[in-house]
């Protein structure tokens, strides 16, 4: 059988991966030439770098005045464990996951805390579990938008103003692409490696006036590792959100990250990040629509990612394969791309179906993906055709 042609058109940037994500757009090392090298981040100027970074995410991603920020270690998973290390214990938790860091979550509260009055609701890849069931009264855990699924929650309806527990939320695949709503958030986490395409080990930490209080009022009964110690007698450590940081900082890091807060102020703030991912969804939705051979793993059109962006392979003649069959023809597509850097590192999530993952927010170009759409239909066309 004659292989199909190669498409005329290569995407110029192939990172369409789901972290570390693809740099804004015409970035280079020269972005770092205003680094603090050679210095404490504890010094006057180190302090005034990591404040600026706080009050630069507070104005792009329309953070409350009256929530604390604050730069903590171990990326967004650090951040996810300080709060639920500080915080849980109080009262009941609901926990709810549908893809694979949620239930990691699960995992801590269980297995780690071994919080007795807990409860959990999953749901399988592609779909959200019932939101209705969770009881706000109760501590409540959750992903925004779920980074191996491709599934999000389409807004904070959900949650009741007049809640009696916190809200944890893991939002690191949904800051600065979606419209979170902080009223309804206590605690807010994402990592710099993802939407805004920063450099990894960096967790931000966001506290409602709610979770401050809690902080201060309630003493958890495990002891708590340096790294995650919030109080000092009784009242919040205020220096963490003015850029005194627990741990030492990589300040190139934090010039990539002030960098990229910039860059994203310049093309109309949150705003324009959110319009620049929404774009991207909409034309890999209307591939989608055209290619009978894809769908998304996103069920529901309401819940669908618009930056780790999911697809499944429905081709009859793929999905009659074995489950090792289906895994090892996405990973052709995959191996590919990448051989023709088309495109890198856009296989599924290990533990998710088998498939393909495409990073779709702001720093990514509406070029690139349309770019991009053809070649998948080459490299589906390819595999199939070597199928026998």
């Amino acid at each position: 059988m004659t292989e199909p042609a190669m498409p005329a058109l290569r995407p110029a940037d192939p990172c369409f991966s789901s972290g570390p994500t693809t740099k804004r757009p015409g970035w280079s090392l020269d972005a770092l030439n205003n680094v603090l090298s050679g210095r404490s981040h504890r010094s006057k100027p180190g302090k005034a770098k990591l404040k600026q970074a706080i009050e630069l995410t507070r104005e792009v991603l329309c953070v409350p005045d009256d929530y604390r920020i604050g730069i903590v270690p171990a990326s967004d998973t650090g951040a996810v464990e300080m709060a639920l290390w500080s915080l849980l214990g109080e009262r009941g938790v609901d926990v709810a996951a549908w893809e694979s860091f949620g239930a990691d979550w699960i995992t801590d509260v269980f297995g780690q805390l071994k919080l007795g009055d807990t409860r959990e609701f999953l749901a399988d890849f592609g779909k959200l579990p019932d939101l209705s069931q969770l009881d706000f009264d109760r501590d409540v855990i959750f992903t925004w938008n779920g980074t191996t699924s491709g599934v999000r929650v389409p807004n904070g309806d959900f949650i009741p103003a007049d809640r009696k527990g916190l809200t944890i939320c893991d939002a690191t695949s949904a800051a600065f692409a979606q419209n979170l709503d902080f009223s309804k958030l206590d605690v807010t986490t994402f990592s710099w490696q993802k939407v805004l395409g920063g450099e990894a080990a960096h967790g931000m930490l966001v506290l409602s006036p709610r979770a401050v209080e809690r902080l201060e009022t309630y003493s958890p009964p495990w002891p708590l590792p340096k790294i995650f110690r919030m109080t000092k007698g009784g009242e919040l450590n205020e220096g963490i959100f003015e850029g005194a940081t627990i741990n030492t900082p990589s300040m190139l890091c934090v010039e990539d990250y002030l960098d990229a807060l910039n860059w994203a102020k310049s093309i109309g703030g949150l705003d324009g990040l959110m319009q620049r991912a929404d774009a991207n969804l909409a034309t890999i939705a209307k591939w989608v629509d055209k290619s009978p051979w894809v769908e998304f793993l996103a069920e529901d059109i309401a819940t669908r990612s618009n930056t780790g962006i999911c697809l499944k392979i429905v081709d009859p003649v793929i999905t009659g394969l074995d489950q090792v069959g289906q895994v090892a023809f996405a990973k052709g597509i995959v191996a590919l791309l990448d051989a023709e850097s088309i495109a890198y590192d856009i296989g599924s999530y290990a533990k998710a179906p088998p498939g393909l993952r495409i990073w779709g927010a702001g720093t990514v170009e509406l070029a690139n993906i349309r770019a991009l759409l053809p070649w998948l239909d080459w490299g589906f066309q390819i595999q199939k055709s070597r199928l026998g």
